[in-house]
């Protein structure tokens, strides 16, 4: 199946320190919850290890937004959230 980024997604992902090889890490591996309006939602819990606006995080949680159309996912939009987490306790 095909990736699509929609430019909102490049941007988001660059503002909020995500990877495009981060987002489809999340799609192939990571774990489904629930989104809004018929979209589908996958998050993925990364290593950080590293500072990111003066605080440092161990971990980075990257959510992805997308919907299915035909052969492709279009990626609708990504967050992401610093801090730390043991597992999936924190899927929405």
């Amino acid at each position: 199946m095909k990736i699509h980024f929609t430019q909102h997604t490049i941007e988001r992902a660059k503002e909020r320190g995500i990877s495009l090889a981060e987002i489809q890490d999340v799609i192939i591996n990571g774990d489904q919850f629930s989104a809004k309006h018929g979209r589908f939602g996958k998050l993925k819990i990364f290593p950080f290890e590293s500072w990111r606006q003066d605080v440092y995080y161990n971990q980075k949680r990257v959510e992805v937004i997308y919907v299915i159309e035909g052969e492709t996912i279009t990626v609708i939009t990504v967050y992401a959230f610093y801090g730390r987490w043991h597992g999936n306790e924190n899927i929405l």
